[in-house]
Order: C-alpha cells, then structure tokens, then sequence
C-alpha cells in the first residue's frame, strides 16, 4: 500500500512504526518542517508543509491524518475528493457536524474511512470480544469503565486544552474510546445517555473529568468515567453478563501490563470460577489495525472502526455535552 502520513507527532510516528514491508510511505505532511522531514528520512519519503501536495500525489493510495482535532475536517475533504481512502486518528471531527461531512463525501467519491480506534486491537480486549461473541459470559447485563491519567506541566497550554482546537476535553480526548468499546461490546444503539462534564484542576475552557451513563437498546447500561486528574494513569473495563463478567485492566506501558480476568457465576452460587490472563507489554495494536483497514480497502467493505463508527460515537459525545448543560437524561436519535 502507498501511504501518506499528515500530522508528524506522536501518533504519526506509531501509525508510521506499524507500517509493515509490503508498504511505501511515500510522502510526510506537517506544518513543522522539521518534523516532517524527521519522520520522511527514516522512511526514504518525501515530505511537505502543505497537505494539498499529498492530495495531489497521484501515487498515494492511502492518507493517514494524526493532526490537531480543528484540522481534520479540511483535510479529509482534500484527500476524499482528491480518491485517498483514509485512516482518521481518533475523533472523527469535533462534533457530529463534522464526522457527517466527511462520510458523506467518502460516499460521494467512493472511498473508505477508518477511524483510529485501535483500543479495539489490544489483545486483552481482542480476547474479551470473543469470549463476548462465544457466549462466554451469557447475556450482557451491564459495563462499568475508567480511563485516565494526570496531565501534566503546562497541559493548560495544549491543543487538547482548547475548545476550539480540540471540540471538546477528556470526553471527545479519551471517552471516545470508552464509547465505542461500548457500542462494539454490546452491538447495540445507545437510546439515551446522561453526563456530567467539569473542570476541576487544570485551567482551560474543557472538561477534564466526565462521569456518563449511557443506556443501551436491550436494557444494558454503561457507566463510564474519563479523567486527567486520575494520578495514576488507569484503564479499567469491566463487562457484566448474566453467567459471568470480564475485568481488563491495563493498556501496557504507563498503564500497567495488559490482564483480562474471566468469572463464571456458579449454578450455586459462591465463589465464580476464575481465569487469568497475561498480555506481552509490546503494543501490537497500531500493526493489528493497520492489517485490518489494508484488508478492507483490498475487499472494499467496511473496518472494524469504521467512518460510521467514529459517526455514532460523536453522536453520543454530542448528546452526553447537551445532557450536562441540561442536566438531564437526552435521548440519542
């Protein structure tokens, strides 16, 4: 595949890492020079600080975006009308406005948008999905999840610190996530959702907590909490059904070594039956999600984490900000 990366940073450079030998990154995009050329170097790539250089490359298949939130829209637009698929670092656009442009000019030009949730590719949550599907755990009942970490010096002046630049905080930040594991978990439609956003520590005119209970179609609820004045970075996402629960823990790195715990409630009651599993620290989930958008593209379907997905789950963020400054349940159309 011939791939195009905007946005250098952080996240750019693990989309990069996960390209595999059947690949050719063909050119980098970043409106600091100097990261751009960074990342084309190790690659043998080109690189530019306009982006309308990569919608024009005609030997570019694939356009990977990692840039700040305000950005992706226009350049979506670019590389969709100019016949790139693309891979969307997570959100899908700040607000549900955005994500329906975008897919509707993927439709216009026939081409296949993948948003960046790679949380769906860590193993422990890959394992937790088949137990899910295999039946494993009965009928779902509920979900109880925690996402955060501590910031740090000088967060306040972070993109991800403002409304404008970023559509929202820790909810469009991190929630995200926890939204969509939701949605793929459960395979249902959210019918109404309640949150409650708020500043608590650091100076900025975003959220960074929100507490949000989403009800699920089928009478499964939700009940999620995203942070950055969690001290200690956590992630935790535990699945209830009406034979057992799944608790995983940990994302590897600053968040702990990646376990999945299964309980299987007994006919008798008592203690459940218990299995543990362990996960290698690599993060193999950048590689794993890459292969699977490349095999969409070559069978032209739809990827797991889909344009539609990263829709829905603005959907969701919507209603939980218009909740808050309602304080009351909303419902999700």
């Amino acid at each position: 595949m011939k791939v195009a990366i905007i946005g250098a940073g952080l996240i750019g450079n693990k989309r990069a890492q996960a390209l595999d030998e059947n690949d050719s990154l063909i050119i980098v995009c970043d409106n600091n020079d100097k990261k751009a050329q960074e990342l084309a170097v190790d690659y043998g790539a080109d690189f530019t600080e306009n982006y309308i250089d990569v919608s024009r490359n005609k030997a570019v298949d694939v356009v990977i975006i990692s840039v700040i939130n305000k950005y992706i829209l226009p350049i979506a637009i670019e590389m969709l009308e100019n016949g790139k698929h693309i891979l969307c670092e997570k959100p899908l656009g700040r607000n549900v406005e955005e994500s329906r442009v975008i897919l509707s000019a993927a439709e216009k030009n026939n081409k296949i948008v993948k948003t960046g949730f790679n949380h769906r590719f860590h193993p422990a949550v890959m394992k937790a999905k088949e137990l899910i599907e295999n039946d494993s755990i009965g009928e779902l009942i509920n979900i109880r999840a925690r996402y955060g970490h501590g910031g740090r010096p000088g967060m306040e002046q972070e993109w991800r610190c403002s409304k404008e630049l970023c559509g929202g905080g820790e909810l469009i930040d991190q929630g995200v996530h926890l939204i969509d594991l939701c949605r793929w978990f459960t395979d249902k439609d959210v019918d109404q959702v309640y949150g409650k956003t708020y500043r608590s520590f650091w100076e900025s005119d975003v959220e960074d907590n929100a507490f949000f209970h989403l009800e699920f179609d089928g009478n499964i609820l939700a009940q999620c909490h995203v942070s950055w004045t969690n001290w200690k970075n956590i992630f935790s996402f535990e699945i209830f059904g009406k034979d057992g629960y799944i608790k995983i823990k940990g994302l590897g790195g600053s968040y702990g070594k990646e376990t999945l715990e299964v309980g299987y409630r007994q006919p008798t009651g008592g203690i459940p039956a218990i299995e543990h599993f362990e996960f290698d620290d690599e993060d193999t989930s950048w590689s794993l999600e890459w292969q699977e958008f490349k095999q969409a593209i070559e069978e032209n379907k739809e990827p797991s984490g889909s344009g539609n997905d990263g829709y829905e789950a603005n959907v969701i963020i919507d209603a939980i900000y218009k909740s808050n400054d309602l304080n009351k349940p909303v419902s999700v159309n």
